[in-house]
């Protein structure tokens, strides 16, 4: 390639000379080039919709020179004859190139291209054109696509690092001006600076898939040789000078090498922005004021996790997507390893575990390496983990970027400890050097295995890397003599995988023994008891297991209960070995109650357990009355079953919604939650199902003759799809009670166009069944329901008047003017509408029609300005027109103001995280 860079239109000027080799024996007719950097081309690309799935907004908004595309003006054979290609609006991101005559199997083709690359932005993915005037470039240029299986691999741009590039040769001549440094992990050929305002390099590469290229104002980069590799890099670490990274650097690289294998090239770049795009999970969610390590583990475990990333996925010649679960095992396993060489005693987070304060936290007790298993139980216990063996693209965005890859390394380290004899680093080592010779894939790993295992190890691929089948093992019987233990475990989920038995006593190992319990379960086991006084399987988490808490019996002679309970303050980790019971102090607020502290105890530790609860005691001090609430559950999982969680609840509140007046609600319910097969898709289906039993005090201030003890039998159907550019939301909703019965139905649409304007439309339809009330209690709301089911969190729900009677809901009719009628008892539909005119300014309409007994119809509207300045969260609604004429004119107009304020944290936690979902 003959690379001709102008910084100032962010484009390479690219003539390149492609030598194809038919290495099959396949005879070709068409070559497949790999052109991932236009992908960035438009909004309506596969990695456009990736993004949007993600709710990743920056490239959708982004402005058009800010995206990147590869421009072809010239493409011919060996004998100049102009090639026919073709690139669909489907597949964006490669194209097909017909050739002339039929490639033969051993004959070879030349390609001469000229193209135009305009490279994107760096913020979308850290690889482009930054803000400094540089270039940080990956997967820039075109090259062919990996032939295998007798074709070859299309893979889309996911954003996922995982270009299926043949292997190359590459020689690389570049141009850039001449106040520009360039930094690369190819090998240097020469230097021209001849010319006055540019300068030239040549580079050489062979047996390669990719290369990184670094253009740069100020060279960033420092050089490191630690042996004959030249390590290049520049991650930012504040308080270490040269001889301290040169050290780590050396140490991380000796050991790789030791560990893995030599690496095959000259030269590795360790780039800041490769470790901004997967960073150590746990790290980078700390605030930065908060250092529980030293400046020097940190810069090393960064090192570490970022070169072993480069070292793999530049020198194993694996298919980087279907064949994932290697890179990912291979990196974290030897992450693993190096930490019990380097760092045995590190915990999970440092200093912090030395501090009395967190003494009696579990997650400060845990070593650093632990850690691995609880970010991938975060999912397990969810029923979202994935098969480790699935592509890369089929994970959904924390398996792929945490989950699976820490799964992965803790397979591999639960393998090594099962078959000891140091066999898993031997055979990573082979297969590291089978790379070298030859294209790989991961059976060939799984082959090299199963030849070095003493043990059949069959199950460990059919059930640990190509399943989502968990490991969950209980005791059923034990007993015990001065000198022996016999004992029986039960295997809770029916699959084959070995288990380590341990005897403790004072917390001290005393014996450990490996077994492989049949599906029977009725196997019984005799061990020396060697002075144990607690039997523990599993003891140090070698095996990734459900659920540690049925994990361990005490062999002494008066137990007064198996898990002792332990009380800590806010949040832990969740302790196998303990009832946790965790408290901290809250704060709500209603009209009616005034401020309320209380206290709140649960068990709803990091990692979900089947039964929860939570119990909120509190204290009202406006009524001076204690109130509060309460909830308890349990969720029963299905793991392959699109009917994936059975949730049944019971929950309780004691609240005023009057000055004088007290509530008890009481809400049973089961939930069915439904999902589809494909776990990247955002829809999601629930049927609920609930008994709504309110009793209410009497009270002076409310006289709507509506009965004050009711119950109500709610069936309710939701089926959701959300993602950044459409949303789609359908509920259908049945009620039943002694006086009234109503079916209503609800669907809700939001577009994101290309011009970044919103659409959001809302329809709902309700009409009552039978309806023998006396009141406007139970009827439909046109701009504020009653809430007789107490579902929202009205801070003043039984005002009509004043600041808290403008606070807005979107429920039935959803209406933001408060127009005459405000209820209907027989039915009522309504249309709801907003148009984002710049960013949180939107105008909405509604229109509607409602209908009480013995009255006629009546058609209502109302219009004005949204300011949506967080959706859902904060939002103010300023009436203009409707059927009370111009509103905006009339007297005391801020009155007729609505807003909507949420003050819950978690609910405003969750409009951050959902993308990682």
């Amino acid at each position: 390639m003959e690379v001709a860079v102008n910084l100032e239109l962010k484009t390479l000027n690219v003539k390149q000379d492609i030598t194809f080799y038919n290495t099959s024996n396949d005879s070709l007719t068409s070559i497949v080039l790999n052109d991932w950097n236009n992908a960035f081309s438009d909004k309506n690309t596969p990695l456009a919709k990736r993004f949007s799935d993600e709710f990743y907004r920056g490239f959708h908004v982004a402005k058009p020179e800010e995206r990147g595309n590869t421009t072809i003006l010239n493409l011919t054979d060996s004998e100049n004859l102009a090639l026919e290609w073709e690139r669909t609006d489907k597949n964006p991101d490669f194209i097909i190139v017909k050739l002339n005559r039929k490639l033969n199997p051993g004959e070879k083709i030349d390609l001469h291209l000229t193209y135009i690359s305009k490279i994107p932005s760096d913020k979308f993915t850290h690889y482009g054109f930054d803000q400094n005037g540089g270039m940080n470039l990956k997967n820039w240029f075109l090259t062919p696509a990996r032939f295998e299986n007798h074709k070859f691999i299309k893979n889309n741009n996911f954003n996922l690092d995982d270009i299926a590039n043949a292997s190359s040769d590459y020689e690389v001549e570049i141009k850039i001006p001449n106040n520009y440094s360039v930094t690369t992990d190819l090998n240097s050929v020469s230097k021209d600076v001849s010319n006055s305002a540019f300068s030239s390099y040549l580079f050489s590469g062979n047996n390669r898939t990719d290369f990184n290229l670094f253009i740069e104002k100020q060279n960033s980069f420092k050089s490191y040789i630690t042996g004959d590799l030249e390590v290049i890099s520049d991650l930012k670490t504040k308080k270490l000078n040269e001889i301290q990274r040169a050290i780590v650097i050396s140490r991380v690289a000796t050991f790789a090498n030791e560990f893995i294998g030599k690496y095959p090239h000259q030269k590795i770049t360790v780039s800041q922005a490769d470790y901004d795009r997967n960073p150590f999970y746990g790290l980078n969610q700390l605030p930065s004021f908060i250092s529980p390590f030293s400046d020097e583990f940190i810069f090393e475990i960064t090192f570490l996790k970022t070169y072993l990333n480069n070292y793999l996925k530049t020198s194993l010649r694996l298919d980087p997507r279907r064949d994932n679960w290697v890179y990912d095992g291979v990196q974290i396993y030897t992450m693993m390893k190096y930490m019990e060489e380097n760092h045995l005693d590190q915990k999970m987070l440092g200093r912090l575990s030395d501090l009395k304060l967190f003494k009696s936290y579990n997650i400060t007790n845990l070593t650093f390496n632990e850690q691995y298993s609880y970010y991938y139980m975060l999912m397990a216990r969810k029923n979202l983990d994935q098969p480790l063996g699935d592509p890369k693209n089929t994970l959904i965005k924390f398996n792929e970027q945490i989950a699976s890859k820490y799964r992965a390394g803790l397979s591999l380290s639960y393998l090594d400890d099962y078959l000891n004899h140091n066999i898993v680093p031997q055979s990573v080592q082979e297969f590291y050097n089978l790379n070298k010779k030859e294209q790989t894939n991961r059976y060939d790993f799984e082959d090299i295995l199963t030849k070095n295992s003493p043990k059949k190890i069959n199950w460990f691929f059919e059930t640990i890397i190509d399943s989502r089948e968990i490991i969950d093992y209980k005791f059923t019987t034990v007993s015990r003599t001065k000198d022996s233990i016999q004992f029986q475990i039960k295997n809770k989920t029916g699959i084959y995988a070995p288990i380590p038995i341990y005897g403790i006593k004072k917390n001290e190992i005393v014996f450990k023994t490996w077994i492989e319990p049949k599906n029977n379960n009725d196997s019984i086991y005799n061990f020396e008891r060697k002075n144990a006084d607690k039997i523990v399987i599993n003891y140090d988490n070698e095996v990734p297991e459900y659920n540690q808490r049925n994990n361990w019996k005490s062999l002494k002679n008066v137990v007064i209960t198996n898990r002792p309970v332990k009380f800590n303050f806010a949040k832990d980790l969740e302790d196998p070995y303990y009832n946790q019971i965790l408290y901290i102090p809250t704060l709500t607020y209603n009209y009616y109650d005034g401020f309320t502290p209380g206290i709140r105890f649960h068990n709803k530790t990091i990692l979900d357990k089947p039964f929860t609860f939570d119990i909120n005691p509190a204290y009202s001090l406006k009524a001076q009355t204690i109130s509060g609430s309460s909830a308890f559950a349990w969720n029963q999982y299905y793991r392959n079953s699109t009917l994936y969680n059975v949730r049944y609840s019971l929950s309780q509140n004691y609240y005023h919604y009057a000055p004088d007046a007290a509530y008890l609600r009481l809400n049973p319910m089961v939930q069915f939650r439904i999902r589809e097969e494909n776990f990247r898709d955002n829809r999601k289906q629930l049927f609920l199902f609930r008994q709504v039993i309110v009793n209410r005090e009497a009270t002076e201030y409310i006289t709507d003759n509506s009965t004050p003890n009711y119950s109500v039998f709610n069936a309710r159907y939701l089926n959701t799809k959300t993602e950044l550019i459409n949303h789609f939301n359908f509920m259908t909703d049945v009620q039943f009670s002694g006086n009234f019965g109503k079916v209503a139905a609800e669907i809700e649409y939001r577009r994101l166009f290309e011009n970044n304007r919103k659409l959001n439309l809302r329809l709902y339809a309700g009409s009552f069944l039978y309806n023998t009330t006396n009141s406007d209690y139970f009827s439909f709301g046109l701009d504020r329901p009653t809430d007789y089911m107490f579902d929202y969190n009205f801070y003043g729900r039984s005002e009509s008047t004043g600041f808290f009677s403008q606070q807005f809901v979107m429920a039935e009719g959803g209406f933001k003017s408060k127009i005459a009628p405000s209820y209907a008892n027989q039915w009522m539909s309504t249309l709801n509408a907003s148009y984002a005119l710049w960013n949180w300014i939107e105008l909405y309409g509604d229109i509607g029609f409602m209908k009480s007994k013995h009255q006629s119809a009546d058609f209502v509207y109302d219009s004005g300005v949204r300011l949506n300045l967080v959706p859902d969260y904060f939002e103010l609604y300023f009436p203009v027109y409707s059927n009370n004429g111009w509103e905006i004119t009339q007297t005391k107009y801020n009155e007729k103001i609505r807003f909507v304020i949420t003050l819950s944290p978690k609910t405003l936690v969750n409009l951050f995280t959902r993308k990682w979902l």
